[in-house]
């Protein structure tokens, strides 16, 4: 069996100084760094569901069963990649909506916005983040930070958005974050059409999730966030960074930021 220590050793963690930072629900320091582990796996390989992400990690030395593996990427917001108990299918059918996506030609900025969460970890345990990015520029409009998944950063993060702007579509998966009243209600308030992936289908929210890829490479995995803190400046500077600094090929090597503003220009002309 693979020891704590040399978990903390192969996943490059302090393993004095991992935990939970939300305070009613502490993880252990092997849970803890279990969850970094399945977190950089997940990025390589998006398709794993438990049961493979379970042989996964008992081939690099980790003893762990399907049930604590299913467990912690629950906690993590990843249980959507495979089915779900089918303990409120009526419930969450009745919240869910089609995707309105495919075949549609997305040619200018908010006409559709791509909304996730994800899992980002700390030297000192993990947060939550909530992002917003405009589809047709890369722009990250906005994003929210939060140490558990309770709905509320979700809602308050949009709700800043609109007090901005607003799309025409907004996207999402099929998470218990967007398929409930709350988030339903706020749309058709802003009179925003509702757009969900198909179930399993990770491809229909691409663009997002190639952003995470890009955060978790170029930022996260690069530096060691200890705390709260130190993570939400760095992702501030991060999100700085992407919408002004970093060319993006699929925009002709422009800047999400000045994409999105140069695209207002046109329209105006």
């Amino acid at each position: 069996m693979i020891t704590v220590k040399r978990q903390a050793d192969l996943l490059s963690v302090n393993r004095t100084s991992v935990y939970r930072p939300d305070k009613e629900r502490r993880e252990s320091e092997e849970n803890v760094m279990i969850m970094h582990r399945i977190d950089e796996i997940y990025m390589k390989h998006p398709y794993f569901g438990y049961r493979r992400m379970t042989r996964f990690l008992r081939d690099h030395g980790f003893q762990i069963n399907r049930k604590r593996t299913r467990r912690l990427m629950q906690l993590m917001g990843l249980e959507a990649i495979y089915p779900k108990p089918n303990l409120s299918k009526r419930l969450h059918a009745k919240y869910t909506r089609p995707y309105l996506l495919r075949s549609l030609k997305i040619d200018h900025p908010n006409q559709v916005w791509g909304i996730d969460i994800t899992y980002l970890r700390m030297g000192k345990g993990f947060m939550y983040l909530f992002n917003i990015i405009d589809w047709y520029s890369r722009k990250v409009i906005d994003y929210e930070l939060s140490s558990t998944l309770e709905k509320g950063f979700v809602l308050k993060c949009l709700k800043r958005a609109f007090s901005r702007c607003k799309p025409e579509i907004m996207n999402s998966d099929q998470g218990s974050h967007f398929t409930n009243a709350d988030y339903l209600e706020l749309l058709e308030k802003e009179d925003v059409k509702v757009s969900m992936d198909g179930k399993g289908r990770a491809t229909d929210n691409s663009r997002t999730e190639r952003y995470f890829r890009s955060l978790k490479y170029e930022c996260i995995y690069l530096n060691e966030f200890e705390d709260p803190r130190a993570l939400r400046k760095g992702i501030a500077r991060y999100v700085q960074f992407y919408n002004q600094e970093r060319p993006h090929q699929s925009l002709n090597e422009s800047r999400p930021d000045q994409f999105y503003a140069h695209s207002f220009e046109q329209i105006a002309s």
